[in-house]
């Protein structure tokens, strides 16, 4: 066996230094069926690790079953795959196998572990309120994608004992990210994909109309203004968004700078806030003379595809989203959101959950940790528009293998601004109750103030 150290200094990256070469060296023979490997204490002498950080990686191996431990003996090379391959059920938004090339890290996964078969199951984001905690309860999911708002769902019906503790050791992960799936010094999810809500705009329209492009300085007024050169308002609009997606419409509220808070008596006040403010503002953009649309989109795909078709100037998007245009025959390029009161911008992230009722848990960790390797989140920096949640590997340069924007970087220097929903100090259930009242102000059956006083009594 080789003995040359690694040299990169990480913990992490040493413990996977350490675990690729004694499975490389057990897989292609070179530690032959019955050897004995070498001592806890002199596998962390070569590889720099502790004893138990050893102990951690060995575990690991026992769990693919290329090593079984011979009590007061050692650790003992056993024949690979002997027994039945590990099948591990993967929980997933679809809308990732677009976003992270699933398929494609699923394959390196399998190439790199051939006794653990991963078998995906597409969850929509309806079932993820119901199915996921039933399946996870019955032990039929093993990893599961979550994002913030589910988690917070799951936090709010005190179903966190579904989640399997996991140690966040990825010190290369964005520390922000980390810290939102953390309560009490415990990570329950690691972060997985990122993005922030950002402004894409079609660099053609906006050349033809000699507009200037956008830039950080821009307000929603200044939309609006340049949105009124680039539309025809018959054939051509200004900008568009889903507007009843909830990650889109919240963003208005977040800029408001204020959240909601009840007064003495336990009710919410909003009449004559700046929440109320922002709530005025989204409806006048909407309606604003010919620049948005009459358009009854269904999801944020379909502000995508008007883009796409040229039919739209601007839309207010995410990274994520971005995969949706990869193949535009037109430049566009990105924006930081404009703003009202506020620089703010809605926050969402994907994280990787294991279940705790899993039977196969360190499996369930082998895939976990090898989505969230160095390699698996270059391969989705490389071969698509999301940003991982690995910092080295988001921020990576070199020959890109498709075109992308040419502020494709510029969401790091917007970090400061990314807010959650959950910041708005209201549950999902209140969230929900809100955009149902709102629609009826959108759809102008309702003034500001009988909107704002119902609310102040639903909620």
């Amino acid at each position: 066996m080789t003995s040359s150290k690694p040299s990169r200094t990480t913990f992490r990256a040493r413990l996977d230094v350490m675990i690729n070469t004694l499975r490389s060296d057990i897989v292609s023979g070179k530690l032959p069926i019955g050897q004995y490997l070498p001592s806890e204490r002199a596998l962390a002498s070569e590889f720099q690790l502790s004893k138990n950080s050893v102990r951690q990686g060995l575990e690991l191996l026992v769990a693919e079953g290329l090593v079984e431990k011979v009590p007061r003996i050692g650790n003992r090379v056993t024949q690979p795959y002997a027994g039945d391959r590990i099948t591990l059920t993967f929980g997933y938004y679809p809308s990732v196998v677009r976003e992270a090339d699933l398929h494609g890290l699923l394959d390196d996964f399998h190439r790199e572990h051939p006794h653990i078969r991963v078998r995906p199951v597409p969850l929509t984001y309806g079932e993820y309120d119901d199915l996921s905690m039933v399946y996870m309860g019955n032990d039929v999911l093993d990893v599961l994608t979550l994002n913030h708002t589910d988690y917070q769902r799951i936090c709010e019906k005190e179903k966190l004992s579904h989640l399997e503790p996991l140690e966040a050791e990825d010190s290369e992960i964005y520390p922000f990210l980390s810290r939102l799936f953390t309560q009490d010094g415990v990570s329950f999810i690691r972060p997985f994909l990122f993005t922030p809500v950002i402004l894409c705009y079609n660099r053609g329209h906006f050349r033809e109309k000699q507009v200037l492009e956008p830039d950080s300085s821009w307000t929603w007024d200044d939309v609006m203004q340049a949105a009124v050169k680039l539309s025809d308002g018959k054939n051509r609009y200004g900008f568009y968004f889903h507007l009843l997606s909830d990650n889109r419409w919240p963003v208005f509220l977040l800029q408001s700078g204020e959240k909601f808070e009840r007064n003495e008596d336990g009710r919410y006040v909003i009449c004559h806030t700046k929440l109320q403010e922002s709530m005025v503002h989204c409806r006048n953009l909407i309606y604003h003379q010919g620049i948005f649309p009459t358009f009854l989109s269904e999801s944020d795909a379909d502000a995508e595809q008007l883009f796409i078709s040229g039919k739209v100037s601007m839309i207010m998007t995410t990274y994520l989203s971005l995969n949706h245009m990869r193949h535009a025959n037109f430049d566009f390029d990105v924006a930081p959101l404009p703003y009202m009161n506020e620089a703010r911008s809605l926050l969402v992230v994907i994280g990787l959950a294991v279940n705790r009722h899993s039977k196969q848990k360190e499996a369930a960790k082998v895939l976990v940790d090898y989505l969230l390797s160095y390699s698996a989140q270059l391969r989705i920096r490389r071969n698509t528009l999301s940003l991982p949640a690995h910092k080295r590997a988001a921020e990576w340069t070199g020959k890109e293998s498709l075109p992308r924007p040419s502020r494709f970087h510029m969401y790091r220097e917007i970090i400061p601004s990314f807010r959650l929903v959950s910041e708005l100090n209201l549950s999902l259930d209140e969230l929900a109750t809100l955009r149902n009242e709102l629609k009826w102000f959108w759809s102008n059956m309702e003034d500001e103030n009988s909107l704002c006083r119902r609310l102040e009594s639903l909620l």
